[in-house]
């Protein structure tokens, strides 16, 4: 690749789109790849989608951005129809995933601070766990990776493993505000978490004074089949945070809450300039036009479990390649025998787009509105990709 004035802290492929049609993206020179990665669960409703397309082209002719210092009532709807679907009362909008778990972290500590318990201000957290990039969230995630280099870990996390409800347990002391989960980890290696384990978690926080905070940010806005993930579990959170697929690639991301957490945010203790400005609220009310629709999340749901079934036999076909299919909806991981890169590349290779993640896995996740024709075009190629992958194994051995 040739000389770029870009930082060097991607790992680029040498692909560059010229525009996208649904699930598919396209090159300058015509190349096809199908998207099951959408931008990493961003592209929910797809690529260029017509209703995307004109909520954002009508606002943008009239109002691009006026601070937070006004009215919006573009956010005042999306906001509503955000608490008319969720467990949530309030809504603060912000602009990324990070944002949204740095306004869940703070409205806990603030609201054990309001509450009389200045010391309350650690969060638990769960080995595996990723959060976001900010000095505070990846100190909340508490990866050594994303912490090397930059100075002492932020105060006030602590992490146990995922699941272990007795280490939980041991470190829960007065000094702890809130405990925050991910329903299912997703750079983590798509590793879900059980609904006994959530419902374990809601009954800890509610004995000792606790608030639960969930992160879906990946899991969100219909990614599982449910519009959120936790509703899978029966339990709902006191803050959550919601980013990615709500702007459908518009950056958009919001922290939701119960009425007596949210109090904790009064005016002056907390803001964000670009946050929940119009453009952003114009795409986010057009997104849940999409996945709202009647009948869209149960068709989730039915993709989903036909998604899952024919990988599972992609897994059953190619034991050298592939060990195991796990996920929820469209949010599903590969968890791979060789090199998970290396399947990433070969998948790449022969028209379509994934996503690595931890554990040696492989994330598919397309958009919402993939059509059961697409999925099984997206066999097809993942089945060319173990083959091609098997190819070099045999190569290499009889090297």
């Amino acid at each position: 690749m040739s000389a770029t004035a870009l930082f060097g802290n991607y790992a680029r492929s040498n692909l560059s789109f010229d525009h996208g049609e649904g699930v598919w993206l396209v090159t300058k020179d015509g190349r096809r790849f199908l998207d099951c990665g959408s931008g990493i669960a961003v592209n929910s409703c797809g690529h260029s989608h017509p209703h995307l397309v004109k909520a954002l082209q009508d606002q943008a002719a009239k109002l691009w951005h006026i601070s937070n210092l006004h009215q919006m009532p573009e956010g005042e709807r999306l906001a509503q129809r955000l608490v008319d679907n969720t467990f949530a009362d309030k809504v603060l909008f912000v602009n990324s995933g990070a944002e949204a778990m740095e306004a869940a972290i703070k409205c806990a500590r603030r609201y054990q601070y309001d509450n009389g318990q200045p010391d309350r201000f650690h969060v638990i957290t769960f080995e595996g766990a990723f959060h976001g990039r900010t000095l505070g969230t990846i100190a909340a995630g508490g990866q050594a990776k994303y912490m090397e280099g930059f100075g002492p870990k932020a105060p006030g996390f602590d992490q146990v493993p995922a699941g272990d409800l007795e280490a939980l347990k041991a470190v829960i002391g007065p000094q702890t505000a809130a405990i925050a989960i991910e329903p299912i980890q997703g750079e983590g290696g798509i590793k879900e978490m059980q609904p006994e384990f959530l419902r374990a978690l809601r009954q800890l926080c509610d004995d000792n004074g606790l608030l639960l905070i969930f992160d879906e940010i990946q899991t969100g806005v219909g990614r599982t089949g449910k519009m959120f993930a936790y509703e899978w579990s029966g339990v709902a959170p006191d803050l959550m945070a919601v980013a990615k697929g709500i702007g459908g690639g518009f950056p958009v991301g919001a922290c939701l809450a119960t009425a007596e957490t949210a109090a904790a945010l009064a005016p002056g203790t907390h803001g964000t300039t670009f946050g929940g400005n119009p453009l952003a609220m114009a795409v986010g009310n057009a997104v849940l036009d999409v996945i709202l629709a009647d009948g869209f999340l149960q068709d989730v749901q039915k993709k989903g479990l036909n998604f899952k079934q024919k990988l599972a036999g992609l897994v059953d076909s190619h034991p050298k390649v592939l060990e195991l299919v796990r996920g929820s909806g469209l949010m599903m991981g590969l968890k791979c025998v060789v090199p998970a890169g290396d399947y990433v590349a070969a998948a790449r290779d022969a028209g379509l787009l994934a996503v690595p993640a931890g554990d040696n896995t492989v994330r598919i996740m397309p958009p919402l509105t993939m059509t059961e024709d697409e999925i099984a075009t997206a066999v097809e190629r993942l089945e060319q990709a173990a083959q091609a992958v098997e190819a070099k194994l045999v190569e290499g051995a009889a090297e």
